[in-house]
């Protein structure tokens, strides 16, 4: 099988280093999406989360060794599925940010752990339940 995916936008921000989650991040910058996607922008609001999926385009080759990891931010060591490492087997990130504006193909964005240049895969709704969500229907 083969699973191929096109960025649909990319990250950019000017800040060199960004924490390690998005849980822990103040970092602003921007998504933008390509204009074939606009109209897939209609419902994100600022004062909302998005979930953000992306591909770490900066990590190397997966090898069995990163089956294990050290996090430095943990004590011991950890398999790569329990972790939020880049090195992993499909270097897939998700990300929840905190929509700030947006304008057009451009979501100003609050929350990025994400390198400068980072290509979005996908952008999803931030649902907790399916209180939190005006759009989610029980038929889903």
């Amino acid at each position: 099988m083969i699973i191929e995916m096109r960025p649909i936008g990319f990250v950019y921000h000017d800040h060199e280093k960004v924490p390690r989650h998005w849980s822990v991040s103040d970092v602003e910058g921007t998504l933008v999406i390509d204009e074939e996607y606009i109209g897939g922008l209609k419902d994100i609001k600022a004062g909302r989360r998005i979930v953000v999926i992306f591909y770490f385009h900066k990590s190397p080759e997966f090898v069995s060794r990163y089956l294990r990891q050290s996090p430095p931010h943990r004590n011991g060591i950890m398999g790569v599925f329990s972790t939020c490492s880049p090195k992993r087997p499909n270097p897939i990130g998700m990300s929840v940010l905190e929509v700030l504006d947006i304008k057009g193909n451009v979501i100003r964005v609050k929350g990025i752990d994400m390198l400068n240049g980072t290509p979005v895969l996908d952008i999803k709704p931030h649902i907790i339940d399916k209180h939190t969500c005006p759009s989610f229907k029980d038929e889903v």
